[in-house]
């Protein structure tokens, strides 16, 4: 299981942008750097990662850190699953 490669097909499949659209770095930026990246994007990149891995976040847990590249993602999502 690549969770990188996970993170990055999610956020592309939210936010309606192509494939290879998001280069598969862990220092590539998302919130502030993909136009699409709203609020409402963010709830529903996090009920993906919810449905694909049988996580749970919480409200709390939530912080433009996080959001910040894809490398932060996929620490996050990391983080959940152990």
């Amino acid at each position: 299981m690549n969770i990188q490669s996970d993170v990055i097909a999610i956020l592309q499949s939210n936010l309606g942008i192509s494939a290879g659209a998001i280069k598969p770095h862990p220092d590539t930026p998302v919130l502030g750097a993909i136009p699409e990246m709203d609020s409402m994007s963010v709830i529903g990149i996090l009920a993906s990662f919810e449905e694909q891995y049988g996580i749970s976040v919480d409200d709390d847990e939530i912080s433009a850190d996080i959001f910040a590249t894809v490398g932060s993602l996929t620490t996050f999502v990391e983080s959940k699953l152990r």
